[in-house]
């Protein structure tokens, strides 16, 4: 069933549900499946899979009629107007350039790829193919979210002055055990790029462009190739300064958010996802009571997730208009987090203007400071 784009010109609404496709069934994907499972008018048509085992125990759950080894058994033998990506991201650009080639929109997991040129010959192909690209950055969702960024974006808070964004999440040495992470050429980064990114990518959906970014990055804890910690203050169009830090190293885990404007300070604390008793808005001790009572969350709540955010893509989807607002600026959290590994590789300011040399858009290997344990008792006393 032919599904236009919005940007194409005359959008035109499906007739039938809209068949999906998911590629990749390990937990995320199961995120993918029970979030479309809530949406009327989609139908899970396909998956696929390279093991057996996982792709039968994952087709029975969610009665997918047609399972397939590969991408390409999938896309030559069915039909799919949306493909979920959720495979690790080292093969994410030639997959997604698959799915637009057969005329389906595609939500990927993030990261979206391994450096800004992958992702931008992703976005040309969904350019080209007339169809759109929507990375799963699902902290944007929810009532919550829709809220404070509406009050932010109306200046109701004043000027944004400063901000946090710590991402202190815990991740075993068992984890990093997987072949693919914790090196540069098959995760593309460490915490930064594949945990902290989330939060990033909120902050900057809430606050706007960035200009600069100044960071280094660490190697604590885990025998990995990348970064365990890093650190970096990042500059906002709007001159606001925001601390992010990011780990894999904190046993109490937390994802937190706090922006300090003219009139109030705005604080997010939570995990995997948030709702409305994650959120405070304290006023500043000049605003007056009715106007802060102005600010409270909306009645009706609506977590943030994949639920929230799928909701969100297939309402549009469905009615022939494309992807919808909420997943714009695809490559947004890629380009901070871009100019966060050549600040460290370079040893200076990264502006966001200094993104458009192709040198910094081809991958983001960068220099990390090695202060294990281990490796200061082998040093060489001076």
């Amino acid at each position: 069933m032919p599904l236009q784009s919005a940007a194409a010109g005359v959008p035109a609404a499906p007739t039938a549900p809209l068949r999906v496709g998911i590629l990749g069934t390990g937990g995320v994907a199961h995120l993918h499946a029970r979030a479309l499972g809530l949406i009327d008018g989609v139908e899970l048509v396909a998956a696929a899979d390279p093991t057996e085992a996982n792709l039968a125990a994952f087709a029975g759950t969610y009665e997918v009629p047609s399972r397939f080894p590969g991408l390409d058994e999938m896309l030559e033998a069915q039909p799919l107007d949306v493909l979920h990506i959720c495979t690790p991201p080292g093969g994410h650009a030639a997959q997604t350039a698959a799915g637009f080639g057969t005329g389906a929109h595609v939500v990927v997991e993030k990261p979206a790829a391994l450096s800004l040129a992958q992702l931008d010959t992703m976005l040309d192909a969904g350019r080209a193919a007339e169809r759109g690209l929507a990375v799963v950055f699902q902290q944007r969702s929810g009532s919550a979210a829709a809220h404070v960024k509406a009050l932010l974006d109306s200046g109701a808070f004043g000027r944004t002055l400063s901000a946090l964004c710590h991402t202190h999440w815990y991740r075993t040495a068992e984890y990093f055990s997987v072949p693919w992470r914790g090196t540069w050429a098959t995760e593309g980064g460490g915490t930064t790029l594949s945990h902290g990114s989330h939060q990033i990518d909120l902050l900057a959906y809430l606050l706007g462009e960035w200009s600069a970014v100044h960071a280094t990055m660490w190697r604590l804890e885990r025998n990995v190739e990348t970064e365990d910690l890093s650190h970096a203050s990042l500059v906002f169009a709007s001159g606001a300064v925001a601390s992010v830090v990011s780990t894999v190293l904190a046993p109490r885990e937390s994802s937190l958010l706090r922006i300090d404007t003219e009139n109030a300070t705005i604080e997010l604390e939570h995990l995997y996802g948030h709702g409305h008793a994650h959120w405070r808005i304290t006023p500043a001790p000049h605003v007056d009571g009715s106007t802060a009572a102005s600010w409270q969350l909306p009645v009706h709540e609506v977590p943030s997730g994949h639920d929230a955010l799928f909701a969100e893509i297939y309402s549009s989807l469905l009615v022939g208009h494309g992807m919808p607002d909420i997943v714009g600026n695809p490559a947004r959290a890629l380009e901070i987090v871009t100019g966060m590994y050549a600040s460290a590789r370079e040893d200076r300011w990264v502006a966001r203007e200094d993104l458009a040399d192709p040198a910094l858009r081809g991958g983001l290997a960068a220099p990390v400071i090695d202060a294990r344990a281990a490796v200061h008792a082998a040093a060489p006393s001076t």
